[in-house]
């Protein structure tokens, strides 16, 4: 099996080094990731000027690894091009969890999307971060535990992986999609100049059976994802209220 790990936290974060490693077991690896950070980049490419790769200023225990000076999608795009046949394309582990109304703008998932887009199975890891990194020896059961459980084959698929800081066991879930404040804080920095933050802090909490109650519950999050986001349910009832001429 061959596997093309990327990230959206850049070549040096610890996340994809321990990723790396660990998938290491189950196939020949390639790390392919950003030079510098590109956290909540989302789904974007890169197109009005080329791209270009190097090999990485550090060390990955013998594994072949690159940093492109382009998004995570433009790492995959790259990386697949450069190394024919990819099997399966693995995103993170990212310093941070994308749960919920995150993978809508999470650099991490898109990785793993893009890697969909181009006919590859795509799973995208994170876990969060608190006043110190991540303990990815502690975590590392998990992570094989995971990586086996979703590597058995290759068929086109997409998942999405959070890992809490003290896994007890993993689960199947779904996104949680919660409303949030969106709250504009007004500051102003040492110099005088106006600045502002955005707030998303949850306005309800989390449904049990979902990918944030599982993390807030120490469980390993895992959500089986797909590329359309067609409403089905929205579409029968309006299709029904008012058909189109090309449905009469």
């Amino acid at each position: 099996m061959r596997i093309l790990i990327t990230n959206d936290d850049g070549i040096y974060s610890p996340g994809i080094a321990a990723l790396a490693r660990i998938a290491s077991r189950f196939g020949e690896v390639r790390v392919v990731a950003p030079d510098v950070e590109q956290s909540s980049m989302g789904h974007a490419v890169t197109h009005s000027r080329p791209l270009s790769y190097k090999k990485s200023p550090i060390e990955f225990q013998g594994i072949d690894a690159y940093r492109v000076n382009g998004t995570p999608a433009d790492c995959v795009a790259l990386g697949t091009h450069l190394w024919a046949k990819t099997d399966v394309v693995l995103s993170g582990i990212n310093m941070g969890p994308n749960l919920g109304n995150s993978m809508w703008h999470s650099g991490t998932l898109a990785a793993a999307k893009q890697a969909v887009l181009f006919g590859i199975k795509g799973i995208a890891l994170s876990t969060p971060v608190g006043k110190t990194e991540p303990d990815f020896n502690a975590l590392e059961p998990y992570i094989e535990k995971t990586l086996a459980l979703l590597l058995k084959d290759t068929s086109l698929s997409l998942y999405n992986v959070n890992f809490p800081p003290t896994p007890q066991d993993i689960m199947w879930t779904r996104q949680s999609v919660r409303l949030y404040d969106g709250t504009i804080v007004p500051g102003t920095d040492p110099l005088g100049r106006k600045h502002y933050w955005f707030t998303v802090t949850p306005l309800e909490p989390a449904e049990e059976g979902t990918d944030r109650w599982a993390v807030e519950n120490n469980y390993v999050s895992v959500t089986p994802l797909r590329l359309d986001l067609t409403n089905e349910d929205e579409l029968r009832k309006v299709k029904e209220a008012t058909p189109t001429p090309a449905a009469v």
